[in-house]
Order: C-alpha cells, then structure tokens, then sequence
C-alpha cells in the first residue's frame, strides 16, 4: 500500500549498553528499545495518522496507548518483523495536544535488543497526514461492499433511516485477520455505493464489541429521546454479556450505557437481535445461547431491563458447533392469505458442505415463545437459506421501507476466511436480498432470497442475447464482457425436456472452470469450483455444493453476479441460492452450454456488463 508520508529518516543513535537503544525512524517519532520484546514508540510531531507496518504471518503485538501517562486503549497489531505486507494507520486525532505514547511488547522470538530493532516495522513506522485507501487488490470486489482495509466479518446494527441503508460489520481497522472487534459502518442509498465512516464502536472496558442490532426507538422508550438509535450488542472480555449505546446523530456516533451491561448469564450468549413486537408493544429480543444450541426470547419495556420468557431449539436443526446471529420476524406465504415467522440460526461448524451456514425454522410466534413447524411424519426438518459454502452470518435491516424484508450476509467461511489470497482487506459481504415464503411440493413452506431491485441500477450493455436455442452434447459458447475484470450478470432459463443434465462452465483460456449441472431427475443443481482458479490455500476451498431446485417441471431460471472473487447463483427467483467465492487466474471470458441423456433447450440468455460506480 502506497502511503505518503513526506518524513525522511532519523540518524542512528550510538548507545551505550547501559542506555535505551534507539532505531532509525521517521521524523516524529522516537523509538526506544528497553528489552529484547519491549519497545516505546513517542509521538513527537504532527500528523493525523501513525502508520503501523503489518506482517500477516506474524503473531500479535500487544500495544498499550498512553495519553499523558494513562493507559486509554489497548490494540493488537501483527507488527513486521522481516518484511511489511501493508500498513494501517492508527488515528491520533482524539489525541491532539497530548502526549502520546504506545507501550508495545512484541510476540518473543529475538534474542537480544540489538536484534528486536532490526525489526521492519521499525523502520516503517511514521506519522503521516493522510492514509492511501486506494485498492491494490486483484480481487477486491467491484460490486460488494467491503472495508477499506483491514479484517470483516459479520454485519450488525442494519437499519433503514431518511433514506440510507446503515451497514455496521465486524471490524479490525489495525489488520487483515481477526483481531480488536469494534463495529465499522458505511452508508448506502442504492446498495451498490456505499460510504465508509468513522468506527462506530470500539471496544471498552468490557471486552471487544461483538455481534448485534440497532433498532429506533420512535417513542423514546429508552429515555433517549425520539427516534434515537440503540445498538443492543455482545461485550465480549473475559465472559460475554449484553450491553446498549444510543445514538441521536442517527447512528454515526454511539454513547454506551454508564450502567451496562444489561443482560447477564452464567453461560456463553452472544449476537442480540432486537425489534418491536407491535402487538404487545413491547421490545423482544433473540439471543444466541451459542454452546446450548438454543436461541433464547426476552421482553422489554425499555431495552435496558430485560425478562427472559423463553428459549427454542434444543434438539433441532443442525445442532454441530456453535449457534451465533439470530434473527426472528415475519413474512406472508406466496400465493396465499396466509403469514409465518421465521427464524435464522447461523451456525459453525457443521454448515451444509462444512464450515459455516444459515439455517432457518419455520412457524409460529405468539410474542413470547417460538413453536416451529414439522413435516408430515412430525419431524422438524434442516433447511439452508444458502446452499453455497460462502454465506453466513445472515441478518435483516430493522424499518426497512415498505415491509420489505432485506437480508445480508458475511460472504466467507470460517474454515479459510483469514487465508483467502487477498491482503489489504479480507472479506464482502453478499448482494442483499429480498426474503419471502413460498410452499413447494412437499407441502413445506420454504424462504427464497432474490437480488434486491436496486441492483438492478447496475446493469450497463446487453453483450448477449440469444432466444430459444436446442442443447446437446455439443457445448455452445458466449463470450463473457472484458470490462471491469470480467464482472458481468447471467440470465437464462433452461428447460431439461429430454435430458438428464444439463451443464454450464464459466472459464478462461488458462483452464480455470466453474461446472454448474443441472440434474433434471434429482431436481438439483451443483456448482464445481475445484478447478476454479487458486484453491490450494485450504483444504476446505475446493468443494462442489449442490442445492435443490424446488420445481417439477424440468424448468429452471437462473440468475449470476459475477465479480472479481465471487458467483451468487439465484434460481427462480430466488427459491434456491448458491455462494461461493472464486479466485481465477485471469477473469472468466467464456460461459459454456451442452446437455447429457437427450435434448434441452436454452428458452432465454441474457449478459449484462455491470458498472458499479465506485
């Protein structure tokens, strides 16, 4: 990463044995050396930022921050010891006109003074006015929201407000792996530009800021005053416990509660997900009791004193690993008068093809307990809301316009999240999606996600468009667009007629292939990305997922957003869903068709070029 710092570097000190060593740095800093894994860095000049060299593969350093001698944060960095991946800036601007010092004890593994100040972060470290954010990455989407740097994982706190959809996430400003959780936050108005802002919550005294929601309180019921925004989230120290902060800058900056936290067990709960039970008038909230694979129902007044009523899912669902991020509301069945409740239970490990996964129940919801529905012999059935490996952590925006119901997820795995080849920043999130309910022929009643109507705004040149075309064992070709790394929209609908399978490849003139098939008597469709680009970076990448398609009638529509790393695959409308991340070589230039067992037609294709305007 490119940073421009206009210091220039510091002449070596001579010291004695029994004096502080002192290292070559930038002006404005001075470094002293007091032990082999002990360094003090002074903040001597001016400047908005302090750069900190990072090496990926490094451990942690431990960096106490002294402002006018006492200790007010503590961060964990993986501070270069033989060579600097990249860089991240510390933000001094709470501190101007003090003195600033970081206490910083380095992972052990130097032998003597001498030789821990030839560490590169040493030489790297500066202070500087401005923090170059400009992507350096092959394979940062183009069309995904990510961070500007630094480590991702789940969203948190979405609400809807005077037109902007507010996206908190999972945020490690001072690295590219998990480390330091506060909440980062960005803005959109169309889902596709999205405007990254300050940090919105940083980790306190009780511990880092975990996993939660954000609600307004259009009453005042919390004492904050009307329309307030209240982020309910996990403190996360030594134990994990609940805490609030409000905001009345319509969720720009937060103020904890002086009294939190307010929810307390004697076993590990995390993830909060609040929202106003209009019926009661009351505020309920979903928390994850994560080790007893169970998600247990509180009520409220007033969001900060909270009773609990009940608890669901013991015994149900995948019960592997951990359950984390729930969220519970409700939504009308298709094509009937009829409304369900669902509930989504984001789980790891034990995801449907390893790894992480969402699932979700079905059923009742009488404002105090869960009842989930069963199928004909009384069971309660699995089901995913996402049948790729790179979907999870799935939760809704609170007030979203027009009852919608909008979703969004963490687009990886925690299998190999902090190995994926990029650097600058790790991790998307997915396109946001609009849920629904429909009855498929099983008598069950299943959640579809389809791409929210915004992303429509993104299409630009229709490169492709072909009517209805017989399919054989002979492969026909399109060729895919060039522009903006190969980014592009797939539409087609595909009809088995006499066919047992019916295939399509994305790939390259490198050999680097997707394999779809769709199975006209199984009624499922696969995805095969072991020969997709780079996969040997984890031995839980290279997979094949398959789903099923919920239709009977040999007919499918598919739906694929292609970017940079990534393929969501969306089938009729959305009633099945496909994510997976990719890393080609080079872009996919060519989508291939053909047919196994007989005959299929291609009744409709369409590619778009996509321009995201970024």
């Amino acid at each position: 990463m490119k940073i421009t710092t206009g210091l220039t570097a510091m002449m070596m000190l001579g010291c004695s044995a029994l004096l502080p060593i002192t290292s070559a740095a930038a002006e404005g800093v001075e470094i002293n050396h007091l032990g082999a894994n002990n360094t003090l860095v002074r903040v001597k000049g001016d400047g908005r930022y302090l750069i900190l060299p990072v090496q990926d593969s490094r451990d942690d350093a431990k960096i106490n921050v002294l402002v006018d001698g006492k200790l007010v944060e503590t961060i964990y960095a993986r501070l270069a010891m033989s060579k600097t991946d990249y860089n991240v800036p510390f933000d001094l601007t709470p501190y101007k006109g003090h003195d600033v010092v970081l206490d910083i004890v380095t992972p052990q593994g130097r032998n003597s003074v001498r030789e821990a100040k030839e560490d590169a972060c040493w030489k790297g470290i500066g202070l500087s006015d401005t923090f170059d954010v400009s992507n350096k990455e092959k394979y940062r989407p183009a069309f995904h929201h990510t961070p500007l740097y630094g480590w991702m994982n789940d969203p948190n706190g979405m609400f809807y407000k005077d037109g902007k959809w507010h996206l908190y996430y999972q945020y490690n400003p001072y690295g590219s792996k998990w480390q330091n959780l506060s909440w980062g936050h960005s803005v959109s108005s169309d889902f596709i530009n999205w405007e990254h802002l300050p940090t919105a919550l940083v980790p306190d005294g009780l511990g880092y800021i975990f996993s939660g929601s954000c609600a307004i309180d259009k009453d005042n019921t919390a004492g904050f005053g009307k329309d307030a925004v209240i982020a309910l989230y996990t403190s996360a120290g030594t134990s994990q416990m609940q805490s609030l902060a409000s905001s009345t800058d319509g969720g720009t900056t937060f103020t904890a509660l002086p009294a939190n936290p307010v929810i307390t067990l004697e076993s590990e709960a995390r993830d909060p997900k609040v929202f106003w039970n209009d019926d009661t008038k009351e505020w309920n909230l979903v928390l994850a009791h994560a080790l007893d694979h169970e998600m247990l129902i509180f009520k409220s007044p007033d969001m900060k004193n909270w009773e609990l009523m009940s608890s669901f899912g013991n015994g149900l669902g995948a019960q592997g690993g951990v359950w984390e991020c729930p969220d519970l509301f409700e939504l009308p069945v298709e094509g009937t008068g009829e409304s369900k409740w669902v509930l989504l239970c984001n789980i790891n490990p034990d995801g449907p093809f390893g790894g992480s996964g969402t699932q979700y129940f079905v059923g009742d919801y009488d404002g105090k307990t869960f009842k989930v529905d069963t199928d004909k012999d009384g069971n309660v059935p699995t089901k995913w809301l996402d049948y790729g490996k790179d979907h999870y952590a799935t939760v809704s925006w609170s007030d979203a316009p027009n009852d919608r119901r909008t979703v969004i997820g963490w687009m990886s795995n925690w299998q190999y999240a902090a190995e994926v080849p990029t650097m600058q920043f790790r991790s998307a999130n997915t396109l946001p999606r609009e849920m629904g309910l429909f009855r498929a022929d099983d008598g069950q009643i299943y959640a579809s996600c389809a791409p929210s109507p915004e992303l429509e705004g993104m299409r630009g040149r229709l490169v492709q468009k072909v009517g209805k075309t017989g399919l054989s064992n002979k492969s026909r070709s399109y060729s895919l667009p060039t522009a903006n790394d190969g980014i592009c929209e797939i539409l087609l609908d595909i009809e088995a007629r006499k066919a047992k399978v019916v295939k399509l490849s994305l790939s390259n003139k490198l050999g680097d292939t997707v394999l779809m098939k769709y199975d006209a008597e199984t009624r499922t469709l696969s995805f095969d990305r072991t020969k997709s680009g780079i996969v040997d970076f984890s031995e839980g990448f290279p997979a094949v997922t398959v789903t099923p398609t919920y239709e009977s009638d040999g007919k499918i529509s598919l739906r694929l957003y292609v970017d940079r790393s990534s393929i969501e695959l969306f089938g009729n409308n959305g009633r099945f869903v496909m994510t997976n991340l990719v890393f080609p070589n080079k872009p996919y230039t060519e989508l291939s068709i053909s047919s196994e067992g007989g005959n299929a037609r291609l009744s409709d294709l369409k590619i778009f070029s996509l321009t995201p305007s970024k």
